[in-house]
């Protein structure tokens, strides 16, 4: 892909990341400083600026129709699935999209609704001052809160809460969570964090499972009265499925389908995908991401050339860099293509889900609830900020367990995690680097986030 050569200044670049709408990025040659500044013009699927660079969207059809139930209030607070998944934030939001939406409205857009995007539904949000209270997390993280109950057949008990807002109880936990995007669908195994709207008995079957996830997301976030008909489940699916997102340019690497790269968009389209295709175990092959495979020994001593070599390096330690896993049924070893198993997608490839430390009570911050749940057969207790999969099943075993999210388009995300804990990519290898204690040097650091920026 090729983008007409203009100069982002700084005032543009601000706006932009604000309205999540920007003209074309610039070429990959060098851009001159006595260029017009490109206009904030571009259409639904023009490229969106973000911190690394610009993600665009593409469809089958090249075309993006608002005219359907995604873009239509179906409840009866205002709300519409668009709310919460926006083009311009990576088809989700994002903190600097939440505060904008919060000032430019003073926290009336439907977005601001006290049962769930409230860090409890009885704070108090009568004035402006307390609406920011009320909001923070929302604000800070772009998370949404989801009230599940423990249930009354499940292998353990809700011990203590420590809730800041006093509202937290076994009937109703508060947890915090990011909007999963609703682009790259076609690509998908598991719905939802938890997978609590995954027909796990036909696994294969995931669409029937997106038509449970629109259909409680619009009775419980838009308070719908009713289940929406199925017909309109079927519109909004199939909305969903037709998008495919990608990163397409790097302020670094620029152009990311240069010189035999296979970044952007537009090869996802026809890329194949099949739920249990490459998952860990006999013929699984760990070198999911070959997107950047032309940069590996690519010649040039251009600041370009030396970037995209460092997108190539970071893909290799993504696929190949081994590390120990320790579970209760013992240690192996792993790489992050191990997990993130689907090939040039980086999901999982099928329904498994992982503890990876995000809710462990060290990581907690002082405004997020803490649960310590007791195991009714052992005694054993376990301290947690989301205990995950485990309030589904019930099961000790799903404690803390979390699907894995597709990669793509990742930098147009941020924060990151289920809980939206992890401010930039680089605090995501942080983390891992230390949870599994990988020893990444700082270069391999650099390397591996310049290559999650670049997908």
């Amino acid at each position: 892909m090729r983008f007409t050569k203009r100069l982002v200044p700084f005032t543009t670049v601000v706006v932009a990341a604000f309205t999540g709408a920007c003209g074309a990025p610039p070429h990959e040659e060098a851009v001159s400083a006595t260029e017009s500044a490109i206009t904030i013009s571009a259409g639904d699927l023009g490229p969106k600026i973000n911190l690394s660079g610009f993600a665009q969207t593409a469809t089958p059809t090249g075309t993006l129709d608002t005219s359907g139930p995604f873009f239509q209030s179906l409840g009866t607070n205002g709300r519409t699935c668009n709310t919460c998944h926006l083009v311009g934030e990576g088809w989700t939001i994002t903190p600097v999209g939440v505060a904008l939406r919060f000032l430019l409205t003073n926290a009336t857009d439907p977005l601001f609704r006290p049962h769930d995007a409230a860090n409890s539904p009885n704070l108090d949000v009568s004035t402006p001052l307390a609406r920011l209270r009320a909001y923070s997390l929302l604000i800070s993280r772009a998370v949404i809160r989801i009230g599940l109950p423990v249930k009354t057949t499940s292998e353990f008990e809700l011990f203590a809460v420590d809730d800041p807002y006093g509202f937290a109880s076994a009937t109703q936990l508060s947890l915090f969570r990011r909007p999963l995007p609703i682009t790259n669908l076609r690509f998908l195994a598991g719905v939802n964090w938890d997978g609590r709207n995954t027909i796990v008995t036909d696994p294969t079957n995931v669409r029937q499972s997106l038509k449970n996830q629109a259909n409680g997301a619009t009775v419980n976030h838009a308070q719908a009265a009713a289940p929406i008909a199925d017909g309109v489940r079927d519109q909004i699916v199939d909305f969903e499925t037709s998008l495919v997102t990608a990163q397409v340019y790097h302020f670094e690497a620029q152009d990311l389908d240069a010189r035999g790269a296979q970044g952007g968009p537009q090869p996802l389209l026809t890329l194949p995908f099949a739920i249990g295709a490459n998952v860990p175990g006999p013929g699984f092959n760990p070198n999911v991401f070959t997107l950047f495979d032309a940069w590996k020994n690519l010649s040039g001593g251009s600041a370009v050339s030396e970037a995209r070599r460092r997108v190539a390096a970071g893909q290799k330690i993504f696929n190949t860099r081994t590390f120990t896993v320790t579970t209760p049924a013992g240690s192996f070893q792993q790489t992050c293509s191990g997990c993130h198993d689907a090939p040039n997608v980086g999901g999982g490839a099928d329904f498994r889900l992982f503890d990876t430390g995000v809710s462990a009570p060290e990581r907690r911050a002082a405004n997020v609830p803490l649960y310590t749940f007791r195991n009714k057969t052992t005694m054993a207790m376990i301290q947690t900020t989301d205990p995950g999969r485990a309030l589904i099943t019930g099961l000790w075993s799903d404690m803390n367990r979390f699907k894995t999210p597709g990669l793509r388009d990742l930098a147009a995300r941020p924060p990151y995690f289920h809980d939206g804990s992890a401010a930039t990519l680089r605090d995501v290898v942080e983390h891992y680097d230390t949870h599994f204690n990988i020893g990444f040097t700082s270069r391999e650091k650099a390397d591996l986030t310049l290559f999650l920026e670049s997908l």
